[in-house]
């Protein structure tokens, strides 16, 4: 069964974005980690970089292929996770937690609610969601 992170939002290629306070935290999705197999390398964004909505913000490198991870909303960079490139696996163990990219403030904060919550998320993927 997929892990899903029922406080977050979800685009369409497999990223989540999560409210902190002002800022957003941004992921890819215990789905995208499955698929993509075995995390070796990320390559983040700077702090300060600006990018809009689908935009690809990051590149990370698995056993099976290298995949762009795109922007699940506009904003600006802010923090980034300074440890993942040492600690790649984060994203395959704890892509929730541990395993975050980057945290962002929102250029245009009324994209979150054009992402799907954890229930479409999960009819998205086809998997069963039971919010007990």
């Amino acid at each position: 069964m997929k892990k899903i992170d029922l406080t977050a939002k979800y685009y369409e290629t497999n990223e989540w974005a999560r409210q902190q306070n002002n800022h957003f935290i941004i992921g890819i999705t215990d789905f995208a980690q499955v698929v993509f197999g075995e995390i070796v390398f990320i390559e983040l964004p700077q702090i300060g970089q600006v990018f809009t909505q689908g935009d690809p913000f990051a590149v990370t490198e698995s056993n099976k292929a290298a995949n762009d991870i795109l922007m699940p909303m506009s904003g600006q960079i802010i923090e980034i996770n300074t440890a993942l490139p040492d600690h790649s696996e984060w994203m395959n163990e704890d892509p929730y937690g541990k395993g975050w990219l980057v945290k962002i403030k929102a250029t245009n904060p009324k994209e979150l609610d054009q992402l799907m919550n954890a229930e479409q998320y999960a009819a998205f993927i086809g998997v069963f969601f039971n919010k007990t």
